[in-house]
């Protein structure tokens, strides 16, 4: 599907603010509402739009230890670790990528005590892993979200 400028600038906004009404969507945009209706409903049908949810601020919600974590797996299991990667409700995201690792997720815990169980019983614990590293995060920023 090809965006044109107006659908790149809907789609600033709903980042921006994912619970904009279709009239403030429309009169930031410069269209009309029936239009800003029509945009958006190509964009979730085209699946450009997957969804709409809320930014959550990590630490306020009672996660304070985040890391990311990167995974060396045995070649051609990526299915069978993405399944048990998706049982793991601290695993955030899961990124398949190239390079040093094949795997990068976001994990997310309440304290550095359940992230270490994260780390050392359930990700490690998945036969195809070869091997962990993690990076602790000490501060997030999401550059769509307002700084405090």
């Amino acid at each position: 599907m090809d965006l044109d400028e107006t659908d790149q600038r809907i789609l600033a906004e709903l980042r921006r603010d994912g619970r904009t009404s279709m009239s403030a969507l429309a009169e930031v945009v410069h269209i009309s509402r029936a239009n800003a209706y029509a945009r958006v409903n190509r964009l979730v049908d085209a699946g450009v739009i997957s969804g709409f949810g809320a930014r959550i601020d990590p630490v306020k919600a009672g996660w304070h230890s985040s890391a990311y974590v990167t995974l060396s797996t045995e070649q051609s299991s990526w299915q069978q670790v993405r399944d048990r990667l998706l049982e793991i409700p601290e695993v955030e995201h899961i990124a398949l990528v190239g390079g040093d690792y094949d795997v990068i997720l976001l994990v997310r815990a309440h304290d550095n005590s359940e992230l270490r169980r994260v780390v050392l019983e359930r990700l490690q614990a998945i036969p195809e892993v070869r091997s962990t590293k993690t990076a602790l995060i000490f501060e997030d920023f999401d550059p769509v979200r307002p700084a405090p």
